[in-house]
């Protein structure tokens, strides 16, 4: 029963919510919407294991004093702190909580991210090394895109811009959409395969 339990109740929720999606007229809403309701709580739930295991993980590490500990304090209480400011004082426009979430949490993210460019214009500079005809062509049109998308590429030609932007809307959009496609189409296989129990690595099974 350890595993005919989860496929059957895994089977149910999936046919469920495909009857309710498709079938919207046969009085299933209100029986999704509780049980959208009850996920929420579970999901509530999974919030609070992840908040004890991060305490846990970095209580062990600042007992031993491991490498950067003090930073690992500075988490637990920048933890508590917004934690505490949240419940007490609410998360409303204009109270404690979304101060510091504005004016620290949002340029430190912006830091992060900017942080991050540095990274993708190296991976890119990997990626452009041209061996291979599509390497030629992602290299030929990043380059125009990248000089249509700055100053000097109206200078250079007074239509770039609009050069790029036929560039962003029509073959790349294209692509863009035949990916999704495929995507979606794999998402969709994955879905039925474990609504019928083909697969089952959710179960720690191969």
């Amino acid at each position: 029963m350890r595993k005919e339990v989860p496929l059957i109740i895994t089977f149910l929720a999936g046919f469920f919510f495909i009857a309710d999606y498709f079938i919207p007229h046969t009085g299933f809403s209100n029986i999704a919407a509780d049980v959208n309701g009850w996920a929420i709580i579970v999901l509530a739930f999974s919030y609070i294991l992840g908040v004890g295991n991060v305490l846990r993980i970095n209580a062990q590490r600042i007992a031993k004093k491991e490498k950067d500990w003090v930073l690992k304090v500075i988490l637990v209480l920048c933890l508590f702190f917004m934690l505490g400011i949240g419940i007490f004082g609410g998360i409303a426009e204009g109270s404690i909580f979304d101060w510091f979430f504005v004016n620290t949490y949002t340029p430190m993210q912006a830091t992060m991210f900017a942080l991050l460019a540095f990274f993708i214009a190296s991976a890119a500079f990997r990626a452009f090394r041209v061996r291979t005809t599509q390497a030629a062509l992602l290299a030929i049109t990043a380059v125009l895109v990248m000089i249509g998308r700055v100053p000097i590429g109206e200078t250079i030609w007074k239509s770039f811009p609009d050069f790029t932007e036929w560039i962003m809307g029509v073959p790349q959009l294209a692509g863009k959409r035949a990916i999704l496609i495929g995507a979606a189409l794999g998402a969709i296989s994955t879905g039925l395969k474990v609504i019928t129990g083909l697969e089952r690595t959710y179960m720690g099974q191969d």
